[in-house]
């Protein structure tokens, strides 16, 4: 009987996480660097860039990387492959807006950091390594602060 149930309960958890799905909706809101409002079936679905983290707000290039990821998915169309909830209740995922990975094109830019923590895809690494050495966006700066250092700070 025991067994049973350790088989059910592996087979819940399977199931449930194999419930994320890509969605697709409109892009409402810009939130920051990292963070939009995706319209999906009249409501907005807050959703966390996975794998990056960009400045924040009150940091230096807050304001630049929130407008960077402005221009490229305001009024968008976007497609998100859901990765599952942050602890804040926030969809993680990668946005795709005519098939171009926004959260990868936000770290070519130098408007975003991969965040170390949490990064699964390697590549994004090196995106990071390539703006850092052509100093583009932030990496202008000669002494960037990684996000998750200023927000211990604060």
């Amino acid at each position: 009987m025991r067994a049973l149930r350790t088989f059910f309960a592996c087979a819940l958890l399977a199931v449930s996480s194999a419930a994320w799905a890509d969605f697709s909706g409109s892009v409402v809101g810009v939130i920051d660097g990292d963070t939009i409002d995706v319209l999906v079936e009249n409501r907005p679905v807050r959703v966390r860039l996975a794998q990056i983290d960009a400045p924040e707000r009150k940091q230096a290039f807050g304001n630049r990387s929130r407008q960077a990821l402005s221009a490229m998915v305001f009024r968008q169309a976007v497609t998100v492959a859901e990765a599952g909830p942050d602890r804040y209740g926030r969809t993680l995922g990668t946005v795709f807006v005519g098939g171009v990975n926004v959260n990868a094109a936000m770290i070519d830019q130098g408007m975003a950091w991969a965040y170390r923590q949490y990064v699964t895809d390697r590549s994004l690494i090196q995106l990071e390594a390539q703006a850092r050495a052509a100093r583009r966006g932030l990496w202008a700066d000669p002494a960037p602060v990684e996000p998750w250092l200023f927000r211990r700070t604060k």
